[in-house]
């Protein structure tokens, strides 16, 4: 009996050994995933464009770099909170580089355009990279000193220390893929990927 019994233990503890031994190999493949911050004028093609990558995870809506907390669109695209039309792109660093993000958001806006971004004007629709820490920040300015000299012209985005990001309505999030025919609309009736393919031709 005593043996019996000895061999259910042995045979518990070591179904439970493997048992943390799986959990622990589980928690050490999980992809480890960063944080970025843009505005490139209106969220839902920043969303849209961002979604694209490889390597990205998640691309939400919002806002940031204002004065207002927790804003509502309507406050934002009024004016006067301070406040960009953003995204927050998680992404997973394995698979792509926030250097290559910052290529993505270059190709995505008007550098030039000091007024907003193509249809879209105000504070709220300006472009600008958001950056944290002192290597997003040498990563960003390296970006915007290169095309300053590619150009040979001054850029109207901004680079803007990264603060709290509010999160927009939930009717805003994915909207390209809830609305593709507006979305798709909007973006032609405005004029992006025109004047996208006039600024980067080269």
């Amino acid at each position: 009996m005593m043996k019996k019994l000895s061999q259910i233990a042995v045979a518990m503890f070591s179904a439970m050994l493997l048992f943390a031994l799986a959990s622990a190999s589980e928690v050490r493949g999980k992809t480890e995933t960063a944080t970025a911050v843009f505005a490139m004028g209106c969220f839902w093609c920043a969303e849209a464009d961002f979604e694209k990558v490889d390597g990205v995870i998640d691309v939400v809506s919002g806002y940031t770099g204002g004065r207002v907390r927790n804003p509502a669109y309507e406050q934002v695209s009024a004016g006067g909170t301070g406040h960009y039309e953003a995204v927050l792109v998680t992404y997973d660093p394995v698979k792509v580089k926030y250097s290559e993000l910052i290529s993505v958001f270059w190709k995505n806006v008007d550098p030039f355009d000091a007024a907003g971004q193509f249809c879209d004007k105000g504070e709220s629709y300006r472009a600008a990279i958001f950056p944290q820490g002192a290597a997003e920040q040498k990563a960003a300015k390296a970006s915007f000193d290169y095309l300053v000299g590619f150009f040979k012209r001054d850029l109207a985005t901004k680079i803007v220390a990264r603060s709290a990001f509010y999160r927009a309505e939930d009717y805003h999030q994915d909207y390209y893929k809830k609305n593709p025919i507006r979305y798709r609309y909007y973006r032609s009736r405005c004029g992006r990927d025109d004047r996208l393919a006039e600024v980067w031709a080269k």
